[in-house]
C-alpha cells in the first residue's frame, strides 16, 4: 500500500497537481424578463448588433514620439497589427459589432488633412470587418485636448474646427458603405486634466457649461455628417454625454442633436461597479448574491431604459468590461453573465472594452490573442454569447 501511495503521489507531481484539483468555472444560470421595447427602426437594429467587441489600445494609440513610421502607431501599444484572421476568429466566436476607436491628431498635416497612408489603414480594417457582416463603429478618439476637442467655452471655437475637419474627411472617405457603419462624434469628452474630469457637477458652472459644448460638438459632428452626401445622409450616429457617463447622459443638462434623418444613437461606457471593474487594486471579488453589487448594473441600465430607451431612443454601451485581478475569473464570469443579460432585457447592446492581452498598462481586458487570432478566455466568452441572446418576455 505504501509502494501504491508512494506512486500516486508522484504521478500527481508529474501532473503538476498538488491536491485537490481546482473548480472549473461554471457560467451561471440567470433569468432576467425582457422589459417592453419600442418596435422602431433603430431599436431593432441596436437589437440585432448584439455582442459587440473593441479593437482597443490599436488605432487608439496616440503621442508615440518612439515609432519611426505613423503606421507603427497601430501596434505601438498593444504589439499586434490586426489581420483578417482576428476578424475571422471574432465573427465564428459569435460577436456582431465591432467598435473600431481611432485616434486622429498625431496624424494631421498642418492644415488638419489626414495622412492618406493612416487613413487607407484605417479604411482598409473597416473593409475588412464591414465585409465580413460586422457592424462597424468607428469615432475620433484620444484626441482630447486643447489643441483638438475641449468642452468650454473659450476652445468652442477650434473644438467645432477639429471637428468639423476631421468628419469631413471620414464622411467623404466611407460615404458609400451602407447602415452597418456607424460613426461615433468623439470618445468620453471632458475637461481633461482639470479636478472635474471624472465627475460631472450639476452645481459647478464648468461642468454645466462643458455639458452645453458637448451638445453643441455633438451638433457639429451630425451637421457636417448629414451634409458630406453618399450614404451619410442618414447612417446612424452615436453621440454622448460627458464622459460617455450613463448618469450624465440621463441629466436633463444634457440634450441630443436635431438630426434631420431622425437616426441618433446614445452613446455610453460603463465599467460598473467601478471599484470591480476598473479601479486598481479595488476588489476582485463579485457575486450574484450581493443585491448592492447587482443593483450597481441594473441601477444604471434602469435609468437608461427609462430615459431613453422606452421613448424609442437607442443606446449602445460603447465600452464595458471587468479587468483580471488575481485570478478572478469565476467573478468576472458571473459579473459579465448579469451585465449583458440585464442589457439585453432592457433593448442596449454593448462592446467588451479588448485591449490585447498583452497589455502593457497593468489593465488586463484582453479575450484574444491577437497575434494568434484566438480566445484566450472562453468562459467569458461563453458568458457573453449566452446572454446576448433574445431575453424571454416578461
Amino acid at each position: 500500500m505504501k509502494r501504491k501511495a508512494a506512486l500516486m503521489l508522484a504521478l500527481l507531481l508529474l501532473c503538476g497537481i498538488q491536491g485537490a484539483p481546482a473548480e472549473a468555472v461554471k457560467i451561471p444560470e440567470i433569468a432576467v424578463p425582457g422589459r417592453e421595447v419600442p418596435d422602431t427602426e433603430g431599436l431593432r437594429m441596436v437589437r440585432d448588433m448584439k455582442a459587440g467587441w473593441n479593437l482597443g489600445n490599436t488605432f487608439d494609440a496616440r503621442d508615440c514620439f518612439w515609432v519611426k513610421d505613423g503606421l507603427d502607431y497601430e501596434s505601438a501599444w498593444c504589439g499586434a497589427k490586426t489581420s483578417e484572421a482576428l476578424l475571422d476568429a471574432l465573427k465564428a466566436a459569435g460577436f456582431r459589432t465591432i467598435r473600431i476607436p481611432v485616434s486622429w491628431h498625431n496624424h494631421l498635416d498642418a492644415e488638419g488633412t489626414i495622412d492618406a497612408a493612416w487613413l487607407d489603414r484605417v479604411s482598409e480594417v473597416v473593409s475588412w470587418a464591414y465585409g465580413r457582416d460586422f457592424y462597424v463603429i468607428l469615432n475620433i478618439h484620444h484626441d482630447d485636448g486643447e489643441d483638438y476637442y475641449y468642452p468650454d467655452a473659450a476652445h468652442a471655437e477650434s473644438s467645432a474646427a477639429y471637428i468639423r475637419g476631421i468628419w469631413r474627411q471620414l464622411a467623404g472617405k466611407f460615404a458609400d458603405f451602407g447602415s452597418r457603419l456607424i460613426f461615433e462624434a468623439v470618445n468620453e469628452p471632458r475637461l481633461t486634466g482639470t479636478d472635474h474630469e471624472w465627475w460631472w457637477d450639476p452645481a459647478d458652472p464648468r461642468c454645466r457649461d462643458a455639458m452645453a459644448q458637448i451638445a453643441a460638438l455633438n451638433q457639429v459632428f451630425v451637421d457636417t455628417v448629414r451634409a458630406a452626401g453618399g450614404n451619410n445622409a442618414d447612417r446612424y450616429l452615436m453621440v454622448p454625454a460627458y464622459d460617455a457617463n450613463p448618469d450624465y447622459a440621463c441629466s436633463p443638462a444634457f440634450t441630443l442633436p436635431e438630426d434631420p434623418a431622425g437616426r441618433i444613437i446614445v452613446s455610453v461606457h460603463a465599467y460598473t461597479p467601478y471599484e470591480f471593474a476598473l479601479q486598481q487594486p479595488g476588489v476582485s471579488a463579485w457575486s450574484l448574491e450581493n443585491s448592492g453589487q447587482k443593483a450597481s448594473v441594473t441601477g444604471f441600465m434602469d435609468r437608461l431604459y427609462d430615459t431613453f430607451v422606452s421613448r424609442g431612443i437607442p443606446v449602445v454601451i460603447g465600452e464595458f468590461g471587468a479587468m483580471e485581478k488575481n485570478g478572478n475569473l469565476q467573478s468576472r464570469v458571473d459579473w459579465v453573465s448579469w451585465y449583458v443579460a440585464n442589457a439585453r432585457a432592457r433593448g442596449l447592446t454593448c462592446c467588451w472594452w479588448d485591449n490585447h492581452v498583452f497589455s502593457g498598462d497593468g489593465e488586463r481586458f484582453g479575450l484574444f490573442d491577437r497575434n494568434a487570432a484566438e480566445c484566450v478566455c472562453p468562459e467569458i466568452l461563453e458568458a457573453i454569447m449566452k446572454y446576448c441572446a433574445e431575453p424571454a418576455a416578461e
